[in-house]
């Protein structure tokens, strides 16, 4: 008797060890990732600080996003002299139908996202006018004040840089989302 007892208690002290070794055992979910978005297209919209009717735009598609296929759209920036403007950037993912508006995303994860600008010959001064709620807040890019000089032509690069945990207002850290060059008239 006291070895069927024996055996029972073993057999139970197996099973619950087979069953805590199984629980443990079970596939942990990695951390959800923050997947790239599909930007196909950036629009630039100036307005003109004196004369707010007074809109330009410039726009970049890419229907098929990097790489593929050549962009469809690919707009001069054309600036008057001795301007003020505030600009907007909107960015779209139109792969999808509708459109969706990747903007919203990057002001929801404002920080964690941070537009660089680099004109190089054309005279334009950027400077920002919204931050995020880092400490101390950091520039976002998707509103920006650009100031003009004397006629001239050049390009501005601008950068979409998403930083997260790593945003410090240089553009070293972090993944490009996108990186357009835009010929730029200063006229």
């Amino acid at each position: 008797m006291k070895t069927k007892k024996t055996i029972i208690t073993k057999m139970l002290f197996a099973f619950i060890f087979l069953a805590e070794a199984i629980s443990g055992c079970k596939e942990e979910t990695p951390p959800p990732v923050n997947e790239e978005e599909l930007i196909t297209t950036m629009t630039l919209t100036f307005t003109d600080s004196a004369n707010s009717s007074n809109m330009i735009t410039a726009t970049f598609r890419d229907a098929d996003g990097d790489g593929g296929n050549a962009p469809t759209q690919f707009d001069t920036i054309k600036l008057a002299a001795g301007k003020t403007y505030f600009t907007e950037i909107t960015l779209l993912d139109e792969s999808k139908t509708p459109a969706e508006n990747i903007s919203d995303e990057v002001l929801e994860e404002a920080n964690d996202h941070h537009f660089f600008f680099n004109p190089t010959g054309a005279t334009v001064t950027v400077t920002y006018e919204d931050l995020d709620t880092n400490s101390p807040p950091l520039p976002v890019g998707l509103s920006t004040r650009w100031v003009t000089g004397t006629a001239s032509n050049g390009t501005t690069q601008v950068i979409l840089k998403h930083q997260p945990g790593a945003k410090d207002g240089t553009e070293a850290p972090g993944e490009t989302d996108v990186d357009v060059t835009f010929v730029t008239e200063v006229q």
